[in-house]
């Protein structure tokens, strides 16, 4: 069997792909969800000419020159504007927020006066429009502040409040099902036998899951049995869910059933084997609407495969916009020898060099089962097929891991 290139495995990945269902959700529970319609803006902001800074709003002809004297008439503070008119030779207190007072049309800053009774002492001279923010500088009613697709977090959720959105319109969290396979496999906190491991994949796919906006569904350790393995997945089908990833038994030994299990349970296959390391015995198929893939064992070669097509496929479900992984460039830190016909992911965290570039510094052993070089990189270098050696100072590809 060929192996399947990356790109290719990617694009039968989030071809087709419909997003999970709008659902209305309360602002406070928004954090990490996905847009599902155009936002607008249902007020204006600031819905008034309001003062940037704490100072006195005057009319600017009244101080054109140095050491103009106006009267002090009132105050305009944020909630509390000033009701009256500034008249010629007037000016009122106003403070940052605060509606600018009507017949102003410039704010002088507090510290470029001073008091004189109960008149206030211009010392330069003031020019119109000055720290003025005027009425919908921000946004108006009608304008669309966000667009569906994007995702909510810290940086626009003040945006959607500002807009007066209680609720927002996003996409149902995908339903993801994670089912591990091996005979080796104890939960942690346990005591293992001699010749079985801590389970540790299920731990980093979940919580690779929830990062991408997923919902995960823990269907536990099942053996390596092919009966007991196509009963779980079948079980794990029963959940309602958008997909169902496994873990391990992706391979063609004589204890690995996980490809004929899934084909007992009547998923067609898109492909098995891909041309990368590490991760070369994933598979991908469906099963109806729901989309399955099949990762290796071996904790780095997971979790590589996640990386690239898992959480894509969350953030596709869950409707974002450009779910692919983002690759910028980077400095290369080390050597690197020349690569074979498969695409080469290497580990390695990232640093600052003399010149002030980003650098990539290859971790110094890329063993798939090494999840202590994982924990300790940053993302991955991205070495395309048969690329020449490549010596430190060269650009490279990179995908971050946050």
């Amino acid at each position: 069997m060929a192996l399947t290139p990356v790109a290719d495995a990617l694009a039968a990945v989030l071809d087709g792909i419909e997003p999970t269902a709008i659902e209305r959700v309360p602002i406070t529970a928004a954090t990490g969800r996905v847009l599902a319609e155009d936002l607008a803006a249902r007020r204006t902001q600031p819905p008034f000419t309001a003062a940037a800074m704490d100072g006195w709003a005057l009319r600017a002809a009244d101080a054109a020159t140095p050491g103009a004297r106006l009267a002090a008439i009132g105050e305009s503070a944020a909630g509390r504007a000033f009701s009256g008119r500034v008249e010629a030779g007037t000016c009122v207190r106003i403070f940052t927020g605060a509606p600018l007072p009507e017949g102003a049309d410039t704010v002088v800053m507090q510290e470029h006066t001073h008091r004189d009774g109960d008149d206030v002492v211009f010392e330069e001279a003031v020019k119109p429009g000055r720290h003025v923010r005027a009425a919908g500088i921000d946004f108006r009613e009608g304008d669309v502040g966000l667009a569906a697709g994007t995702r909510l977090d810290y940086t626009n959720l003040g945006l959607v409040a500002a807009m007066n959105h209680a609720e927002v319109p996003v996409r149902r969290r995908p339903r993801i099902a994670v089912l591990a396979t091996g005979d080796e496999l104890v939960p942690p906190g346990t005591t293992p036998g001699p010749d079985q491991v801590i389970a540790s994949n299920g731990f980093a796919i979940t919580a690779l899951i929830e990062a991408a906006g997923g919902e995960p569904i823990d269907l536990g350790i099942v053996r390596d049995d092919l009966g007991a393995t196509i009963a779980a997945i079948g079980s794990g089908f029963d959940h309602g869910i958008d997909a169902l990833v496994t873990i391990g038994g992706a391979s063609v030994g004589d204890h690995d059933h996980v490809h004929a299990a899934l084909s007992a349970n009547g998923v067609d296959f898109a492909f098995w084997k891909l041309a990368m390391r590490p991760g070369k015995p994933l598979m991908f198929g469906r099963r109806d609407a729901a989309r399955v893939i099949g990762l290796p064992g071996n904790p780095t070669s997971a979790l590589v495969g996640s990386l690239l097509f898992l959480a894509p496929l969350v953030r596709a479900l869950a409707g974002l916009r450009d779910p692919a992984p983002r690759i910028e460039t980077v400095v290369l830190g080390g050597n690197l020898a020349a690569n074979d016909v498969r695409q080469d992911y290497l580990r390695a965290a990232l640093t600052v060099d003399r010149e002030g570039r980003m650098t990539a510094v290859p971790a110094d052993l890329q063993d798939s089962s090494l999840l202590g070089r994982f924990a300790r990189s940053d993302g991955l270098i991205v070495r395309p097929p048969n690329a020449p050696a490549a010596r430190a100072g060269e650009l490279v590809d990179f995908i971050r891991f946050r």
